[in-house]
């Protein structure tokens, strides 16, 4: 079997939390629907506000501190992410914003990308296509056709019976799944090459204020 790597970012900001078990529930059924495809698959989940103090040093310093430099390689590296939010005034939480604030505004190109998002009613179901959607594209990432929204009735006996949530957790896996294989491997960063750590096309005479031209 080859290997892949796919990367969770969960926003919640509970323990437990219902974007903890969607994300949980997506990256169950992307790793199944890899393994039907003959693919092994290594699962990493980042619990967003296990980070949200480095996340906030960062965006003051322009600096990553270890904990979340580490988390931030991790998902710039991994062959796919799946990156799932709270819902709030209709849009993503500020600390899902905050951790893409502080990615390089390339490093997620290409890469495939599973949608999810959970809110206290149905009234937000759209807000994976008029809110998250958007982002992910002007990051030139590619996310998958189904975006996976689950309301708080979705977890109860009033689910959805016309679309339930565990038929749209296995489309999206599903089409998480043929991304992922239609695509070569996700090359490891070098961690000696400057970009790594300083940002693609950037140096050490950036870094110090300098340059050729300067």
């Amino acid at each position: 079997m080859t290997r892949r790597r796919i990367a969770v970012i969960s926003a919640g900001l509970s323990s437990p939390s219902s974007t903890r078990l969607l994300a949980d529930r997506l990256s169950a059924a992307t790793a199944a629907a890899l393994t039907e495809r003959g693919v092994e698959t290594e699962v990493e989940v980042f619990e967003l506000r296990d980070l949200a103090h480095e996340i906030t040093d960062n965006l003051l310093t322009g600096f990553a501190p270890p904990a979340l430099a580490a988390a931030i390689e991790d998902v710039v590296s991994a062959d796919a992410l799946i990156a799932v939010t709270p819902i709030f005034s209709t849009s993503y939480s500020g600390l899902f914003k905050s951790f893409i604030d502080v990615l390089e505004p390339t490093s997620l190109t290409g890469k495939p990308v599973l949608l999810g998002a959970n809110a206290g009613t149905p009234r937000h179901s759209l807000a994976i296509d008029y809110a998250i959607r958007p982002l992910f594209a002007y990051l030139h990432a590619e996310p998958v056709s189904t975006g996976v929204f689950a309301a708080s009735s979705d977890w109860g006996a009033d689910a959805d019976t016309v679309t339930p949530l565990g038929d749209r957790i296995d489309r999206g896996a599903r089409e998480l799944a043929d991304a992922i294989v239609g695509r070569a491997p996700a090359a490891a960063a070098d961690p000696f090459d400057p970009a790594h750590y300083l940002g693609e096309g950037r140096s050490f005479a950036d870094l110090l204020g300098g340059g050729a031209g300067s």
